[in-house]
């Protein structure tokens, strides 16, 4: 018997149409997601490769700290967990695994955001300004 090694690579490419301007792309803070605080279909999205069982988080998801846990979830303003103050919007798509928890990303803080473009949306009357918290503009 003879085996033969099979290497398959796939690449994505996030999709950043929600993000209008460089302006602190630069510099990004690193966080720890909470995947039971996000929707699956609409803050993350299912691997559709036989080959690659892992999901992403959607770059774009707006995101708020939750108090007890100091992780991420997705910000709700109707939320009373911490998740109803912004911190910002998770950059970069990352991987997780089907059996994954928790998961690291980079948080845009600062910066220029097309809120028609957010995954999953965002009713930016809802977002309540703060001089500790997020500095986003939104067009």
């Amino acid at each position: 018997m003879t085996l033969q090694p099979i290497t398959t690579s796939t690449s994505y490419t996030a999709d950043r149409a929600w993000l209008a301007s460089l302006h602190g792309t630069d510099s990004t803070e690193t966080i720890t997601l909470d995947i039971s605080k996000l929707t699956a279909g609409t803050h993350t999205a299912a691997s559709t490769d036989t080959t690659q069982p892992y999901s992403r988080v959607l770059s774009g998801v707006p995101v708020g700290k939750i108090t007890a846990s100091g992780l991420y979830g997705a910000f709700d303003p109707t939320a009373t967990d911490g998740r109803q103050a912004l911190a910002g919007f998770v950059f970069a798509e990352t991987l997780f695994a089907p059996t994954a928890t928790k998961v690291p990303a980079a948080l845009l803080w600062h910066g220029v955001v097309v809120a028609a473009k957010v995954p999953g949306g965002i009713d930016t009357t809802k977002v309540a300004p703060s001089v500790t918290g997020s500095q986003i503009r939104f067009v």
